[in-house]
């Protein structure tokens, strides 16, 4: 009896099972596939980890500690006072990812739940320092990394188990936005603006519950942001002013969010 080569069938593109075809699951179609495992890869390891809330931080990923900052004698005396200045946004950003980590609940409860669990955007700087931070208290945190053109590697503090990678922007805000407890915002650019004002304008429209949110250093803020303009000039409401507060040091941040209603684990649900 002979047996027919069937190799070329064997072989099509169109045989291959469609979960293990990646220029399938990489085409245009398969989009909103990517967009569910996306979402649902990062929400069972949360989920099996517990994470019921979190308090997001950002900030910018140029701060680091003085030690680590290059010794170049070409820098000017306006450079080196930025450089401080960046390094302290990154040490007091550390000392909070270690308060909010060891009062808020991060740690496991009888009930293996964590509350307020430390959540960064995983790359360096003002993130870095708010992972150290929760790792320094023997706290887990979650870094939520983007694929970019310059490639970011994930600090070496947020816990490899929830270290996730994501491609999509939108899915990646909706995982910070969605078990957030608190929004804590040190000084950074455009990214940093882009994810405060993606989450003031979900409290705004009511698009979600409202949130302590916490700005860094009111300095910062005010040199490159004039928010009461914005309510001067009719477009914002002024009451839109109160969506956030002003902090300066990690200890004032912990106390404005238990102040403005930060849910601590004894509160939830």
């Amino acid at each position: 009896m002979t047996t027919e080569d069937n190799r070329q069938q064997m072989q099509s593109p169109s045989y291959r099972l469609p979960a293990l075809d990646q220029d399938f699951l990489l085409g245009d179609s398969m989009r909103g596939v990517r967009f569910l495992l996306e979402y649902a890869k990062a929400e069972e390891a949360l989920r099996d980890w517990g994470v019921r809330s979190t308090i997001v931080v950002f900030g910018t990923a140029r701060a680091r500690p003085l030690e680590n900052a290059p010794e170049d004698e070409a820098f000017s005396e306006r450079e080196r006072k930025q450089l401080a200045r960046r390094a302290r946004w990154y040490e007091e950003a550390r000392r909070f990812g270690r308060i909010a980590s060891e009062r808020g609940g991060a740690m496991e409860d009888g009930d293996g739940q964590r509350d307020n669990v430390i959540a960064t955007g995983g790359g360096p700087g003002i993130m870095e320092a708010a992972n150290r931070g929760a790792f320094e208290a023997g706290a887990p945190s979650i870094g939520f990394n983007i694929t970019l053109q310059h490639e970011q590697e994930p600090n070496a503090y947020s816990t490899p188990e929830l270290t996730f990678r994501f491609h999509y922007f939108a899915m990646r805000k909706m995982h910070l936005a969605m078990r957030a407890n608190a929004l804590v915002v040190f000084p950074g650019g455009f990214g940093t603006l882009d994810e405060l004002f993606e989450l003031l304008t979900l409290q705004q429209t009511q698009k979600a519950p409202r949130l302590p949110v916490v700005l860094y250093d009111e300095s910062y803020w005010r040199s490159i942001i004039n928010f009461n303009a914005l309510a001067e000039e009719g477009t914002i409401s002024p009451h839109d002013l109160e969506l956030f507060e002003f902090a300066e040091s990690a200890e004032e941040i912990w106390d404005k969010l238990v102040a403005s209603g930060l849910r601590l684990p004894s509160q939830s649900p």
